[in-house]
């Protein structure tokens, strides 16, 4: 098995050399924060055993890096948390396409409420004529398609997903392609709830975690789908990741759903499941690029990690077998990039 020291986020995060059997940690009960409170439990990076040694390496690598806010939970409770070029606790940020992977869970919850079935076709719900393809084309297009970025629409037209720019490139099921389209979820579940979508999510999932922050319009695209929140809100979605849809006792989304979520959605890019990434696979697939690469998407990361990848580096990194959650929020590293970079790999060589 590959990279069998790299099994924690970062060198910092090295485990000693008499702390390498996990079966020495005593086991204890996930931390949930109270929703009503700005309270967080901290645990120590001593009291992990954790390697003390780089922690100025990474938060000089992370403030020259543009980063605004970063955060580090084990078992729920913030082992580190740090603001940086002028952000505070307080101080929202977008999540750009970290996003989607709120809309893949908001949809899962409308499903488990028996409002939608994710393998129904999308005109099921929205009506004839959301795309401008043939209607035997459209109809082949499943809810299930939106979430694993295999519709079959051409992705090259931008970010508008009115009907006109919606348009047949391939057979939904055929062909994966990074795209826009997944926001028509977003009409789906305000149409089948009866309910504008931001007050569905505050309702199912916002409130009930404990989040703050608000979808804003993203211009072109005629839908909500640009959330803005604090890092610690972002970190509150994470751990409800991190334990498949289960807060404090409450399944909020139920793990039969998370766990196909979170699991590779479709035969063409292996590292892509409803809206997350996946690591540890053996090839994928890059927005904005037919090509399949082969190996992991960040190598120096654990295998069995899943992530929520935004635009110019906004970050959720979940780690079920260290119970860990990384949040990074923050401009773009380097150069602007669609969900992944090489930001991802050197942090985790960090």
């Amino acid at each position: 098995m590959k990279r069998l020291t790299t099994l924690l986020i970062l060198s910092l995060i090295t485990l000693s050399c008499s702390d390498t059997d996990d079966t020495t940690v005593p086991e204890e009960a996930m931390y949930f924060p109270p929703n009503d409170a700005t309270t967080w439990e901290t645990k120590t990076i001593a009291s992990l055993g954790w390697n003390q040694n780089n922690i100025s390496d990474l938060l000089n690598y992370l403030e020259t890096k543009n980063t605004k806010g970063f955060i580090i939970l084990q078992n729920g409770k913030i082992v580190m948390e740090n603001y940086f070029n002028g952000h505070s606790s307080t101080t929202p940020w977008y999540w750009a396409s970290a996003g989607k992977t709120l809309t893949a869970t908001v949809t899962g919850i409308a499903a488990q409420e028996n409002l939608i079935n994710i393998n129904n076709k999308v005109s099921d719900y929205l009506g004839t004529g959301w795309t401008s393809t043939s209607l035997s084309k459209e109809n082949l297009i499943t809810c299930k398609n939106l979430l694993s970025m295999n519709s079959g629409l051409d992705d090259t037209l931008g970010d508008d997903v009115s009907p006109s720019n919606l348009q047949y490139v391939a057979d939904a099921g055929t062909r994966w392609a990074y795209h826009n389209v997944y926001v028509k979820l977003q009409d789906v579940v305000a149409t089948v709830s009866g309910q504008t979508w931001d007050n569905y999510f505050n309702a199912k999932l916002k409130t009930p975690i404990g989040m703050t922050g608000s979808w804003l319009s993203s211009g072109a695209t005629g839908s909500l789908s640009v959330y803005w929140s604090t890092t610690r809100s972002m970190a509150r979605f994470g751990l409800l990741a991190l334990n498949k849809g289960n807060w404090n006792g409450t399944q909020v989304l139920n793990s039969n759903y998370f766990n196909d979520a979170t699991t590779t959605s479709q035969s063409i890019n292996q590292s892509y499941g409803y809206l997350w990434w996946l690591n540890g696979k053996s090839s994928y697939h890059l927005p904005q690029t037919q090509i399949q690469f082969p190996g992991e998407l960040i190598p120096n990361g654990p295998d069995d990690m899943y992530m929520a990848l935004g635009k110019d580096d906004q970050k959720i990194y979940v780690v079920p077998s260290k119970k860990l959650v990384v949040i990074r929020m923050g401009n773009a590293a380097d150069g602007s990039n669609f969900a992944l970079s090489d930001f991802d790999n050197v942090l985790w060589g960090k």
